[in-house]
């Protein structure tokens, strides 16, 4: 499909989207309806605008701490539209003006051929004779006109250190949009639900993806801002229905003005919105594909190597050569193929947390080299990965004296401390010079060909120094940080990079579209891991959720079957002492690692489903599916003294014919389970007196759809 001829209504979009944009003369220009064309139109407009912009001169049309509303927002006037086609991606520009100020708006949506979402993004040029001061503009807002309120859930997760992605569903009603009897006062609400995101931690907080769901209808939106700072999502009740609106950083929440002088520009950070006809569940679908859409090539994306991570509950930073050789024969036998040193390799005086920087190896801890020990995992067949925190520069490290003062974020001229680091502003090229330098010399001299990439402050609003405020700073580093990674995977193409913010708490498709992995969490107890694993899809692909798996010599084989259950209920990411564990305890790992290879291509084409609902934080029963065609993987974890069974539901095989096996662990007893094809649900108990338990099934569909 390309876009309508007319300016009103605007209709883009291909087989699987189709996009509705009102242009009505003296109406704000508004996004009417986004939908799945197979689930039916939606059945109503609405006036939310397109566009909320907020100046300093102009404000808001009524008082609020909303982005709905903006009076040049609802000023705004369609000037044209173009829709062109580039490989896959279908793109429609809108060009809108705001006459009084001379502001002149392009939005772009942008929507992968076949896929149920699109990525949007605002650019703002000043056409008119004074400096416009940008607080807030939005990347994605958009109405849901003629949907009773009272029908909606609101879908949004909280995160932080150990405890990622505690998702919850809850009516809209509930709390982000109370009955207020708007109708009777004619007014649209002030109130909103908001999600917001401070600093550079980008889920350390609030999740960025969010949605709503109706409840009578099946209609489902999940949308995600796509940034590695500072963000902000809302949603609130109009008086022709909820709304939401996604932004970057903004003035009230993070600091941030723009200040536009005549001919200047600003482009917003990119927001995507993934639609479904058939719940959350669909809408989760559709916004995996449009993530798989946005993700550069690299050949990690079909290799999905194996990797074994030396740090947790293992060498926990204090990686040496007699320690290491060991494990690295052990982590080849179990069937890894990239090995990565941690944490702990640069340091020779046992306190290296203020003094990193320089990124050199220990000469204490390998007295022959590190050399030594990337030999040694090459000659295994294996990858040599090294963990680094490029973006630090520890108070004590001579780095911090030889790069100029202004290569660092700053607050009214001084350097922003944080933990006992500086914090590198890669705007400045002595910077980037000092990062390529340390990446280029690991690749080129010593083999490395896998990074795990950590970070582990948060400098806060940003940085002043030659920026219009310390948001517009911090944006601006955000944004060369990403050109920073763009380059070096240009120079390294394959360079394998994880994605890891004290665990996950920097999640987002800013940094996933580039990097290849995802590790989920720190949590170090097995037992907690399993609602951050099955709830990680949400928010990162299957294929790039690095779970933990920490197998260790001291646990019964049921433990061992339940931490490597959570690792392949995603991207396997093994550590552990394998080195002391007895041969059928190791067999048992390798058992573990046999599967994923023999699933790992599936995992690349597999949507997420939630048999139990999403996970709750304790719930004894935890599960996640991952659906690819008509093979279902699926994991159960059981935590706690022995109860009631659970009752899975999995929809998509209802009226089917299942073969159901055990792929792991071998050798225990299975779970018991009892499948009912008239509605798909599948009942599930344990036997055992072990406090945990976890297993992995499959599901084979064995002939088509029969109601």
């Amino acid at each position: 499909m390309t876009a309508s001829a007319s300016n009103n209504p605007v209709v883009w979009g291909h087989r699987a989207l189709s996009v509705v944009i009102d242009a009505e003369p003296g109406r704000p220009v508004t996004l009417r309806a986004i939908a799945d064309p197979s689930a039916g139109a939606l059945p109503g407009r609405t006036v939310q605008p397109l566009v909320e912009l907020l100046t300093a001169g102009t404000g808001r049309a009524r008082a609020s701490h909303r982005f709905s509303e903006t009076t040049i927002g609802r000023r705004l006037t369609l000037d044209g539209h173009t829709a062109t086609r580039t490989g896959a991606w279908h793109e429609l520009r809108l060009d809108l003006h705001d006459e009084p100020t001379g502001l002149a708006v392009r939005v772009l949506l942008r929507s992968a051929d076949g896929v149920a979402a699109l990525q949007a993004t605002t650019t703002v040029r000043n056409d008119g004779p004074a400096v416009a001061t940008l607080l807030g503009v939005t990347s994605l807002s958009a109405g849901f006109g003629g949907l009773a309120v009272e029908d909606l859930d609101l879908v949004r997760g909280d995160s932080e250190w150990l405890g990622e992605g505690r998702w919850r569903r809850e009516p809209l009603r509930a709390g982000a949009a109370v009955d207020l009897a708007l109708p009777r006062h004619g007014q649209d609400g002030r109130g909103r639900s908001a999600a917001v995101s401070n600093g550079t931690w980008s889920t350390g907080q609030g999740l960025p993806t969010g949605g709503l769901v109706d409840r009578r209808t099946g209609h489902a939106w999940l949308w995600q801002a796509e940034h590695n700072g500072a963000w902000r999502w809302e949603v609130g009740e109009r008086l022709d229905g909820a709304y939401v609106a996604v932004t970057g950083p903004t003035d009230i929440d993070h600091q941030w003005q723009c200040r536009l002088r005549p001919g200047e520009s600003f482009t917003t950070v990119p927001a995507s919105l993934a639609v479904s006809g058939a719940g959350l569940h669909g809408a989760a679908a559709s916004l995996t594909a449009h993530r798989r859409a946005l993700r550069r090539d690299h050949p990690d994306r079909t290799a999905l190597r194996v990797v074994f991570n030396d740090y947790m509950n293992t060498l926990m930073g204090d990686p040496t050569t007699q320690k290491l050789l060991p494990l690295v024969d052990a982590a080849a036998e179990a069937g890894a193929e990239v090995f990565c040193i941690d944490a702990g390799w640069y340091d020779d005086g046992g306190d290296w947390w203020d003094s990193v920087g320089a990124w050199e190896p220990s000469q204490s801890r390998f007295p022959r080299g590190i050399e030594e020990v990337v030999a040694r995992i090459r000659g295994r067949g294996m990858v040599a990965g090294l963990w680094l925190e490029p973006e630090v520069v520890g108070v004590r490290s001579p780095v911090a004296d030889k790069l100029p003062a202004e290569a660092f974020l700053q607050r009214d001229g001084v350097r922003v401390v944080e933990h006992d680091r500086y914090h590198l502003d890669l705007r400045h090229p002595a910077a980037v010079a000092h990062l390529d330098e340390t990446v280029d010399r690991l690749v080129e001299q010593l083999g490395v060909g896998y990074f795990k990439l950590d970070y582990n402050i948060d400098p806060g609003v940003g940085t002043d120094l030659d920026a219009d405020s310390a948001g517009a700073g911090l944006l601006a580093h955000n944004r060369a940080h990403l050109a920073w990674l763009d380059a070096v995977l240009a120079r390294h193409p394959d360079l394998i990079l994880e994605n890891c913010a004290s665990g996950a708490m920097r999640m987002d498709y800013a940094l996933l579209a580039r990097m290849q992995l995802q590790s989920t969490s720190d949590q170090q107890d097995p037992v907690r891991y399993p609602p951050i694993a099955a709830a990680a899809p949400l928010s990162v692909l299957p294929e790039q959720a690095a779970n933990w798996a920490y197998p260790q010599p001291g646990m019964s084989d049921e433990a061992i079957a339940h931490t490597m259950c959570t690792g392949l209920a995603g991207r396997l990411y093994l550590s552990g002492h394998l080195d002391h564990m007895s041969a059928a305890q190791r067999g048992l790992v390798r058992a573990g690692v046999a599967v994923y290879e023999a699933i790992r291509h599936d995992l690349a084409a597999s949507v997420p489903v939630w048999p139990l609902g999403l996970p709750g934080w304790s719930d004894p029963w935890t599960s996640l599916a991952l659906v690819a065609g008509d093979t279902t993987y699926l994991t159960v974890w059981h935590r706690g003294e022995p109860g009631p069974p659970a009752g899975l539901r999995l929809p998509h095989l209802a009226g089917r014919r299942v073969e159901i096996d055990t792929l792991y662990p071998p050798g225990l007893p299975p779970f018991t389970h009892d499948f009912d094809p008239r509605d798909g649900r599948l009942t599930v108990d344990r036997r055992g007196p072990d406090p945990v338990a976890a297993r992995l099934l499959r599901i084979r569909a064995l002939d088509q759809r029969t109601a």
